[in-house]
């Protein structure tokens, strides 16, 4: 087990049950989000996260999420997500623990899911839970949408004296639609199951105040602490594999090196392709001949210690 990061944004590579028994206060922290491996074979840096049984999944799922619920201070929040055949298995384990508020659906159009004989998953579900039903923060004005019905159809509730147009901003519903986090996309990290750092800025900002404490058990790239950070949260971040935690530290700008490796973000093959393109330009049809007689004289005198008349007397031939 090793911490790391800052007073404000604490990491700890470690194991999260042990982690959260140990090293985190009981009633301690404003909000918990929570997106664990899913029992559904991803293959997360050479850890594939398939149990034998289903059974002992949920065995270790309940263990954590209890602690979790330990950790929330009176007035805390917490979201968990799962695959769509465990989250049942999830919702009725807390029912009678904590307040479930909304049962969230994170809907995303996927050009992936090509199913054939069945209907393929576009979505992945979200619990929204409270401790306490009469005292939690949820600040609604941060997170408005547009209302179609008022902002652009103009449609008058005639039920108001005197009528008016319905309010053109809503507190959105249970249905969010973000876009996955696709390879080519800027906040993109090399993680199967990257959460999109739009759906955690919706939660953070809707759950926590400025100055509160996030934990976020299963980290994987970080984005929980990362949109904690750029909204002026604390958090604590748990984070079994050293690769990962490689990952937060770059990310939150915590630590530049890591155990004497220079932290970078890894190129995508499609900016070493402009790389290795433009080394090769030399050979680029387009470029004119004396231009390329120019490059070559340059780079044959600094490789050879050639002369330039003899290079020149070269290039008439």
């Amino acid at each position: 087990m090793e911490f790391l990061g800052s007073e404000q944004h604490k990491i700890i590579n470690g194991d999260s049950v042990k982690v959260l028994r140990e090293f985190v206060d009981d009633n301690s922290v404003d909000l918990i989000f929570i997106d664990p491996p899913y029992n559904i074979g991803k293959n997360f840096n050479g850890y594939k996260d398939k149990w034998d049984k289903d059974e002992d999944y949920l065995e270790w799922c309940y263990e954590w999420l209890q602690l979790c619920i330990n950790k929330l201070k009176k007035n805390g929040s917490l979201y968990v997500m799962t695959s769509t055949q465990f989250m049942p298995y999830y919702d009725i384990f807390l029912r009678d623990k904590i307040n479930i508020l909304s049962r969230i659906v994170w809907y995303y159009d996927s050009s992936g899911v090509q199913a054939k004989n069945y209907y393929g998953s576009l979505y992945e579900p979200i619990l929204f839970c409270v401790k306490d039903i009469d005292n939690y923060t949820f600040n609604a004005n941060d997170i408005l949408v547009e209302a179609k019905t008022g902002a652009k159809r103009k449609l008058i509730d005639y039920r108001k004296n005197p009528p008016q147009i319905y309010n053109s901003e809503k507190v959105p519903g249970n249905v969010w639609e973000f876009p996955r986090v696709r390879y080519r996309m800027e906040e993109y990290e090399n993680h199967p199951t990257q959460k999109p750092i739009a759906l955690l800025e919706r939660i953070i900002q809707a759950s926590s105040n400025p100055g509160d404490i996030i934990l976020d058990p299963f980290s994987g790239t970080f984005t929980t602490a990362f949109v904690a950070q750029k909204l002026h949260r604390k958090s604590i971040s748990i984070e079994l594999q050293e690769d990962y935690i490689k990952i937060g530290l770059r990310r939150l700008g915590l630590s530049d090196s890591y155990k004497g490796e220079k932290l970078e973000r890894e190129l995508k093959t499609y900016e070493l392709q402009k790389i290795n393109s433009k080394q090769f330009k030399l050979f680029d049809t387009k470029i004119n001949t004396k231009k390329m007689w120019m490059i070559i004289q340059q780079k044959a005198i600094r490789r050879k210690g050639l002369k330039t008349d003899f290079i020149l007397t070269l290039s008439m031939k």
